[in-house]
């Protein structure tokens, strides 16, 4: 090389790399025709690590640090290029920044549903959905096996393979788990833990670390979380007779508004619970006919001709009695049955 050449030729001083893009994992120091000047600088940030790569083989690795390039400070590429103690010139090699920082909120999520065997319901699809964090621990096994030389790799390249492992070992535990989906809401720390130990030594292949994984949702289709919706109405309910009760007693006031209403109430008030005891036998597993025959003899007075006024009253008073009906609201029905009886 001549004189001339040499001054034109541009070297290295400082090796370092400011991250400016976000999401970037691994960065190659754009050499071109430069050479590393020897005794230049390599300055690794915190949450970084830098690879020397020489003809294709890994060289030195270097973590967190200033460190300034000689032949104690790169001893393996030393070795590899066949330098003496005495070499001072420029040298070539390929040198990778990585991204060591901990990639936090990462969502992953089932495509399709996973189909399990189900204590309660039988056959059941399932899809779950959580988040996960991981970093680069090992920058030379990654190089190897997951970025390559590129000049650059990004999150989401890595993030694809990451899913597919994901997803794979989550429909595995969901499979081979016998846990009710009923029950999977209360364990879902403990199937988060048995997810990520499954997961961690597959991650490691790549270099990468699994910081954490969590499971933060498992649902069932549409039409089958429609039943368990109905299943828990029904439940909520409870005893029946007293659920007929108050939707009657909540009526009175209402009726006593209307003209006749309060007084053809006690009519209401049997046939209602009878279809409350109705309702209430067959979700017990009582036969059908015998509920609706119950129903029918006990709905039948309501079409029948008007009850003696007498007997009206004392069905009235009974119902003051009870306070299911207020002194005001007794005293206009009483006056609607006398007002009737006078003409």
């Amino acid at each position: 090389m001549s004189l001339g050449s040499f001054i034109k030729k541009q070297f290295i001083d400082i090796l370092q790399w400011t991250e400016d893009a976000d999401g970037v994992l691994a960065w190659r120091y754009p050499m071109e025709d430069m050479e590393i000047q020897y005794g230049g600088s390599l300055t690794v940030r915190e949450s970084q690590m830098a690879v020397f790569v020489n003809e294709g083989r890994i060289a030195d690795v270097f973590g967190p640090g200033m460190h300034k390039l000689t032949t104690q400070t790169l001893p393996v590429l030393t070795y590899l290029k066949n330098w003496d103690k005495l070499f001072e010139s420029p040298f070539k090699s390929d040198v990778y920044f990585f991204s060591t920082r901990l990639q936090i909120g990462r969502k992953w999520g089932t495509a399709q549903p996973i189909t399990i065997r189900d204590a309660d319901f039988g056959m059941v699809r399932l899809r779950a959905f959580g988040l996960y964090s991981y970093k680069i621990a090992d920058a030379a096994k990654f190089y190897t096996e997951i970025s390559g030389t590129r000049a650059e790799y990004g999150r989401e390249e890595l993030e694809e393979q990451l899913r597919n492992l994901l997803v794979a070992t989550m429909t595995s535990t969901l499979g081979a788990s016998s846990l009710p989906f009923l029950d999977m809401a209360a364990n879902q720390a403990l199937m988060s833990q048995a997810v990520q130990e499954k997961l961690a030594p597959e991650f490691a292949r790549y270099g990468v670390a699994l910081e954490n994984f969590a499971v933060t949702n498992v649902s069932l289709p549409e039409e089958l979380q429609k039943a368990i919706d109905t299943r828990i109405s029904m439940g909520m309910m409870g005893d029946m007779g007293r659920f007929t009760q108050y939707q009657v007693a909540s009526s009175i006031p209402l009726a006593a508004q209307n003209e006749g209403g309060v007084a053809g109430l006690g009519a209401g008030l049997a046939a209602g619970a009878a279809i409350g005891q109705a309702m209430a036998g067959g979700l017990a597993g009582a036969a059908a006919p015998a509920a609706a025959a119950s129903a029918t003899a006990a709905a039948a007075p309501a079409g029948a001709p008007a009850e003696d006024p007498a007997a009206r009253l004392q069905k009235l008073k009974e119902l003051l009695d009870k306070s299911l009906i207020s002194q005001a609201e007794f005293d206009a029905a009483k006056a609607e049955i006398l007002k009737k009886l006078v003409g």
